[in-house]
């Protein structure tokens, strides 16, 4: 167990900093293009890792239509936005924002997949928007730069895709549907990253630049998906969901040692109220936790989205 407890720790710490990793290489390619090669070699990863173990499956057509839908949301809308919102806006701030996910997801599956929104879950969003509005409200003098809206926009739609993920995995594998998703998402970021680029678009000749993007992709979007996801069988979803609030305090801190980013009490209190709302708005009976297990299983791959 404690094994297991390594592994999500170490996925975990990966996922927030990738924060820290994204907003160095935003200076160093464009938004569009980083998002799109990154996607590129974690499909080719993944697309490499499910033929030798052979996990392909056939889609249905209904399943298709999901992952075309899939693609335009939780990949071109949401790397399009996360991206160009990190031109902007400090990784520290970006990381507490996309920890409001799962509570947006929650609010999104009793509208759309009729799943009840308890009052614990009402108790646990007021905290973390409380916490939300100390970080990007008092913290940025109450004002909304475009790079806070546009971090705003790519966790709506990361929440969104975990909705669509959900129903998918109604018929099909965790994984496999991440593999299809994410190569079916990168067909569509492609041509849009390939449309965004001109004659003046700074794109980075220098090693180590591209072989943090190969490796983050690799490792933090394809590694640790397939991880994450044969942890979860062992240690169950409510415990390691636990670990998935730590990722902001990680941003922190590897933004802290690598980009000198300066931590404010706004900020530290701001997190510490977002992470507890996050926590008792995740809280369940225990009865209630075996029944939603397998469908949350899908949510951990797929936190790298962003």
């Amino acid at each position: 167990m404690i094994r297991s407890y390594l592994l999500l720790l170490f996925c975990v710490t990966l996922w927030g900093s990738n924060f820290v990793f994204g907003s160095m290489l935003v200076k160093e390619f464009p938004p569009l293009f980083l998002a799109d090669v990154r996607l590129l070699f974690t499909s080719l990863f993944l697309v490499l890792y499910a033929w030798v173990t052979r996990k392909f499956v056939k889609i249905k057509l209904r399943e298709l239509g999901l992952l075309v839908l899939l693609g335009l949301v939780g990949t071109l809308a949401n790397q399009t936005a996360y991206f160009n919102g990190l031109l902007t806006t400090d990784a520290t701030t970006a990381s507490l924002i996309l920890s409001l996910a799962p509570i947006v997801t929650a609010v999104l599956a009793s509208m759309f997949l009729k799943e009840q929104f308890t009052l614990r879950m009402k108790i646990g969003s007021g905290i973390a928007l409380l916490g939300t509005f100390f970080v990007v409200g008092i913290g940025a003098g109450l004002s909304i730069s475009k790079g806070v809206l546009l971090i705003v926009i790519a966790m709506v739609t990361f929440s969104a895709s975990m909705i669509i993920i959900r129903k998918l995995t109604q018929t099909m594998q965790p994984f496999i549907t991440t593999v299809y998703s994410t190569t079916v998402g990168t067909l569509f970021l492609t041509p849009a990253a390939l449309l965004t680029l001109d004659s003046s678009a700074h794109i980075s000749h220098e090693a180590w630049a591209w072989g943090m993007l190969i490796v983050t992709a690799i490792l933090m979007q394809g590694v640790c998906g397939i991880v994450w996801n044969s942890q979860l069988q062992i240690v169950g979803t409510g415990k390691a969901a636990i670990f998935l609030n730590l990722q902001p305090f990680v941003a922190m801190l590897v933004g802290f040692l690598l980009l000198g980013s300066q931590v404010t009490a706004i900020q530290a209190g701001g997190s510490l109220l977002i992470v507890a709302g996050v926590v008792v708005a995740s809280m369940r009976k225990k009865q209630s936790v075996q029944t939603a297990a397998a469908q949350r299983m899908a949510d951990g791959p797929n936190r790298c989205n962003v």
